[in-house]
């Protein structure tokens, strides 16, 4: 079973081998040693994400990947299918996780033969209804991008989900920029996702930088997965919005104190206040007070330290009776007063 009940940290290669078997390895290796939980492959060759075409609706003409035709680009970023079974058994003896989206039913067929532990749903397949229902029919966890999606996209693929038994899914926020601007991340979601639809949610994230996983880490979420690269400056297919090695393993850091920073939320006194409870004020006598005598604004003060009763009670005293002898510097006790009978 995937196990979300502390944070989950993936590292998503994606393309950013750049055509290379031995960087897709050293990507593994350094997620590993940088503190990713996970490393994910993106599943796909450029014929079954696309076709190869010069017509107007086949070209990218804004972003980041401006100028490419379709299927020259996912030609540049896939990962080749023989490369696969050899990555995921390295992934395995660098002590870390290894997974992949499959964008198609010959995917799913390949990581099922590789035994992928859990799948994910990227989000520009979220309404790839054929290709949900033929993940959720292998019975094995499900994350699940909802980038672009309206509620009722999401409604509709988790119905899929649940048709077929799946209870072991993750939702992730995602905003589908690349890189998104930090204004637009919208973290936020993260309550509507787990109020909507009762699931662990996750983050995958486009942003730049910690903030927005660190903010979802504080919301809840369990998952936060991170694009990577061993250097931006090595422009791969996704090195512009990706984490570098030293990144990743801030990020890490920072994600442990902050999910430990959360606690269980209760106002019982933390262990490292406990012997900070004598130096709040409390009632001591600043006059020697005689048995019989009346407490007065004179003979008592709300001072530190904490021994004395309670500055509370500091009113309901004033002209009661002393009940037992007090010196200056003493506390108050319940030795010394008696309220019955006050309000």
């Amino acid at each position: 079973m995937f196990d979300v009940t502390e944070p989950y940290i993936i590292a998503e290669i994606s393309g950013n081998h750049n055509g290379s078997f031995k960087r897709a390895k050293t990507l593994i290796k350094a997620a590993s040693e940088n503190g990713a939980h996970c490393v994910k492959l993106q599943t796909y060759t450029p014929d079954t994400m696309t076709i190869k075409s010069d017509k107007k609706d086949f070209q990218i003409n804004e972003g980041l990947w401006k100028n490419y035709s379709l299927w020259d680009l996912y030609n540049w970023a896939h990962t080749p299918f023989e490369w696969h079974k050899d990555l995921f058994e390295y992934a395995k003896k660098c002590g870390i996780d290894c997974i992949s989206t499959p964008f198609d039913e010959t995917a799913v067929d390949l990581l099922e033969d590789l035994e992928t532990p859990f799948y994910k749903i990227a989000s520009f397949e979220i309404t790839d209804i054929p290709l949900i229902e033929y993940v959720a029919s292998k019975n094995k966890p499900m994350l699940i991008s909802t980038g672009m999606a309206n509620y009722d996209e999401i409604y509709q693929a988790l119905e899929v989900v649940k048709r077929f038994g799946i209870k072991d899914y993750v939702l992730f926020h995602c905003v589908s920029g690349y890189p998104t601007p930090i204004e637009e991340s919208n973290i936020n979601t993260i309550h509507l996702l787990r109020e909507n639809f009762q699931c662990n949610v996750g983050l995958s994230d486009h942003t730049l930088g910690e903030t927005a996983p660190l903010a979802a880490i504080a919301l809840g979420a369990n998952v936060i997965e991170k694009h990577f690269t061993l250097s931006r400056s090595e422009e791969g297919p996704d090195s512009a919005f990706s984490m570098e090695p030293n990144e990743l393993r801030d990020l890490r850091l920072k994600i442990d104190q902050t999910f430990k920073s959360l606690g269980k939320g209760s106002f019982d006194t933390k262990k490292s206040e406990e012997s900070n409870l004598n130096f709040r004020r409390s009632l001591y006598a600043v006059e020697d007070i005689n048995k019989g005598e009346i407490f007065t604004k004179k003979n008592i003060r709300r001072i530190r330290p904490g021994y004395g009763l309670s500055p509370s009670l500091y009113n309901k005293l004033l002209g009661t009776v002393c009940i037992s002898n007090l010196s200056a510097g003493d506390p108050v006790s319940d030795e010394h007063i008696n309220l019955e009978g006050t309000d």
